[in-house]
């Protein structure tokens, strides 16, 4: 994971002053290191029956993509508001420099089917936790959350009692 770890750079005062931002682009464009992420992603969930994997918008889509792929499973976006054309269910939740809203398709997940959550940040945990209420709420059954970094000293986790967190990189 080191080696993942030093293809993230971080951006100081991005989106707004005081936030460093961690900028996965580098990651991306290294195709051993974009292999090595999914796989590492996906392996605590491999045999485990997901049906679905969510993806938070925007850079979730990218992981949540592959995960899905390798766990032969299907794939659904969490989107911003105003992305998604059909019926939809929403959650608002708090950022650690505002607040913004997800949204899901009200068909994306079915009751019963297991999900596993990506994305490529924990944070404040707000996200996930607004992810983690619409899949419930659709019916959906949460088999754990799957992310690349972990910021540790905002307490994200704290959001997501009771779910299996699985995290390649903690940034204490």
């Amino acid at each position: 994971m080191q080696n993942l770890e030093a293809l993230i750079r971080d951006v100081p005062d991005f989106p707004k002053p005081g936030i460093i931002f961690k900028d996965i682009t580098p990651l991306l464009a290294d195709a051993p290191a974009l292999k090595a992420t999914a796989d590492a992603l996906t392996e605590p969930f491999a045999g485990r029956g997901v049906e679905i994997v969510v993806g938070i918008e925007s850079r979730g889509f990218i992981f949540g993509s592959m995960v899905a792929e390798r766990l032969g499973a299907g794939f659904v976006p969490l989107r911003k508001p105003g992305k998604l054309p059909v019926e939809k269910r929403s959650a608002s939740y708090e950022l650690e420099y505002g607040s913004e809203t997800i949204e899901i398709h009200a068909d994306a997940v079915r009751p019963g089917q297991k999900v596993l959550m990506v994305d490529d940040l924990l944070a404040t945990g707000g996200t996930m936790a607004a992810g983690c209420e619409l899949i419930e709420q659709l019916g959906g059954e949460i088999v754990g959350v799957s992310l690349l970094i972990e910021l540790c000293f905002l307490n994200g986790r704290d959001k997501l009692p009771g779910r299996e967190v699985h995290t390649l990189i903690e940034v204490e």
